[in-house]
């Protein structure tokens, strides 16, 4: 049997390359608000923008149109989405669901000792940062890759691919992530005793998986991701606040 590379036409891989530099271009630009909120854009416009070819192009739109930020129009082509409060509640309330199932389904198959010392780890970390009173944006930053991981772990411990997958599509909504409104906090009043909270669930949440109480993990989880919820609220009354959050430029404002 041949080499599968060898299978492979010509100028495969660089077509490949280009169709992820112009999906990631093209959703770099629709979030920094490059291209506005209830604008149309055109396969001509974006591919002088990025430099790349129209081929490429027509991917990424149909991949951000799968993502959820840009919608088809008719006859032909795309239209950036503008999202309003109760859309981004919709699916920060979606993200909950789904976490709090694959933490059920951690609690009720068991979690090996290594990942249950990952999660204790990673919470570690986060309370260290807590310990430098998480007061400049490094720290947020640290803060954030740590929340990030912790909650890549639940999902890993679900051990299941469906519900990873589903989470997924959810996520790739900026505001529906578990870090969406971080890196608005360090200017947002009363955000880090919101922050504080969050980080005492975590602690309850590890617990609770350990000890294989499914139906405590799955309440906590959910209330957990009520906070961004909070956080969303907070944000929407401080405008610079809002500035700092990845995709503001969609939002619609009152």
């Amino acid at each position: 049997m041949p080499d599968v590379q060898e299978l492979k036409p010509a100028g495969a891989g660089r077509e490949a390359s280009q169709t992820d530099r112009a999906i990631m271009g093209l959703r770099d630009a629709v979030l920094r608000g490059r291209f506005k909120a209830g604008e149309r854009i055109a396969e001509v416009e974006v591919a002088e923008h990025l430099g790349v070819s129209r081929t490429p192009i027509r991917a990424a739109m149909q991949r951000l149109a799968e993502e959820g930020l840009l919608e088809p129009v008719q006859p032909t082509g795309y239209m950036v989405r503008a999202f309003s409060q109760t859309d981004i509640a919709d699916a920060i309330e979606v993200r909950g669901t789904i976490e709090a199932l694959a933490a059920r389904l951690a609690a009720e198959r068991g979690v090996s000792r290594l990942l249950l010392q990952q999660m204790r780890d990673c919470v570690a970390k986060m309370d260290a940062v807590f310990d430098d009173a998480l007061s400049d944006e490094e720290q947020l930053r640290q803060y954030a890759q740590y929340n990030e991981r912790f909650h890549a772990l639940i999902m890993e411990a679900s051990g299941s691919d469906m519900v990873q997958r589903a989470l997924g599509r959810v996520v790739s909504l900026p505001f529906a992530s578990p870090n969406a409104f971080v890196s608005a906090q360090a200017i947002l009043p009363g955000s880090l005793a919101i922050l504080r909270v969050a980080q005492m669930q975590h602690h309850d949440i590890v617990d609770a998986i350990e000890a294989r109480s499914s139906a405590r993990v799955e309440a906590l989880v959910k209330e957990h991701s009520r906070i961004a919820h909070k956080n969303l609220e907070l944000a929407l009354r401080n405008a610079d606040a809002l500035d700092q959050v990845v995709g503001a430029p969609l939002i619609k404002r009152a």
